[in-house]
């Protein structure tokens, strides 16, 4: 299916505000899961933006920005995994492969952009010097605005400009290689999770870990909320039982002794 110019520009706007938070973390709108949705919602089709954030949130749940090392960008892989599949009728697995040369897109409009944030530092340590706070705020602002307006900009020519010649391209791969990507999809939701784990698994989280494979298992249950649930309600057992500990092995208030001088 084709996107037409009002959709390109309503998916540019998506990606600019997306873009814009994602510079300041503070709502996490630049999630593959809320960008797909939202991309799904100007390209008519909700029920696969959907989808296609939840594989795609899935797979970069725990690429984590370590030091120096930049990964590929979790906004564009979930905008374009939306599109592709959109406009070249493949599933969505098959389009998460095929969007990781754009995510590394984003990956280097970061780079490029942290790059040029140098030249900005000596304005504003003149504006430190001078106490102009405001001045340090149009810097910073003008910093985002540089960053989001190049991820609109990409995604504008991704999306509209170049669809025919992507979609073209992409539908001239023989059948076997689609399959490839595919199964490359699939596979990468595993290795996300795998990446969050070794983030976060500590030895007191194995046994609710295996508990929520045995359910999973045992149940063969297709909808995972009613483990979310059953994990949230643990989650709450444990963070009360904590709060109780912690107030109960609280240091009593230091109390001096007072003499009377007799």
């Amino acid at each position: 299916m084709q996107i037409t110019f009002i959709q390109g520009i309503l998916v540019a706007v998506v990606v600019f505000i997306c873009a814009f938070d994602k510079h300041m973390e503070s709502f996490m709108w630049f999630r593959p899961l809320v960008v797909a949705f939202l991309t799904g919602i100007v390209l008519g089709n909700v029920q696969l933006g959907l989808a296609a954030g939840a594989v795609t949130e899935l797979s970069y749940l725990g690429l984590l920005t370590v030091g120096g090392t930049v990964p590929p960008d979790p906004l564009f892989a979930g905008l374009m995994t939306t599109v592709l599949a959109y406009t070249t009728g493949q599933d969505v697995t098959a389009a998460m492969g095929l969007a990781i040369p754009f995510a590394l897109i984003g990956q280097w409009i970061g780079i490029a952009t942290n790059t040029l944030y140098a030249g900005f530092l000596p304005a504003v340590d003149r504006a430190a010097e001078n106490g102009d706070e405001k001045a340090i705020g149009r810097i910073m602002f003008t910093g985002q605005f540089i960053y989001s307006f190049a991820f609109a900009l990409a995604a504008f020519l991704s999306v509209y400009a170049f669809q025919s010649g992507i979609a073209a391209f992409v539908n001239a791969f023989p059948e076997w290689l689609i399959h490839g990507f595919e199964v490359a999809g699939g596979l990468m939701p595993a290795v996300g999770l795998a990446l969050l784990l070794v983030v976060m698994l500590k030895g007191e989280n194995v046994p609710y870990l295996l508990a929520g494979f045995v359910i999973m298992i045992i149940t063969n249950c297709a909808n995972i909320l009613p483990v979310a649930i059953i994990a949230g309600a643990i989650a709450w057992i444990g963070y009360t039982k904590d709060v109780k500990e912690s107030k109960s092995t609280a240091a009593p208030a230091y109390e001096e002794d007072f003499e009377d001088g007799i």
